[in-house]
């Protein structure tokens, strides 16, 4: 489709992007919190995410751990579980990522870096870190910018 973008590049920050980039054999990861927002009688969920892709940006592996409704939320398992995650991935350097679009389903939820096509004529192409929104790219595709 027209305008879909084939890569999205992430710099590294200090915020939602602060743990992705490479491992030591060129892998590139993002390592991520997303979450399931309370709506209505959904109480939301909180995962932890770890995204690994290969060197051309295509995924790899999608490893994505739920840790139940906020309500009842143990942060320290969760923190614990996202220590781990950044652990088995070895030696890493912290950078910029360029991989593409995707989409995996885990827990009844779509997670991933989403592609939304206009819904107007005069709208653009996005992309979603999902669930949660909470890392929203538009072009060009190669700033390394995102929205909160």
């Amino acid at each position: 489709m027209e305008g879909r973008p084939k890569l999205i590049a992430i710099d590294h920050d200090d915020y939602h992007a602060e743990h992705i980039g490479r491992t030591h054999d060129g892998r590139q990861f993002i390592l991520t919190n997303p979450f399931d927002p309370a709506i209505g009688e959904n109480p939301g969920c909180e995962f932890v995410a770890l995204y690994t892709f290969d060197l051309s940006g295509q995924l790899i592996d999608a490893k994505i751990d739920s840790f139940g409704p906020r309500s009842s939320l143990d942060d320290d398992a969760r923190r614990a579980k996202y220590d781990e995650r950044l652990i088995s991935l070895g030696d890493v350097s912290f950078e910029r990522v360029e991989v593409a679009p995707f989409s995996v389903e885990r827990f009844g939820l779509e997670f991933g870096l989403i592609a939304r096509p206009p819904e107007e004529e005069d709208d653009a192409w996005a992309v979603e870190m999902q669930p949660g929104n909470y890392m929203a790219f538009f072009e060009p595709w190669d700033s390394g910018e995102y929205d909160t």
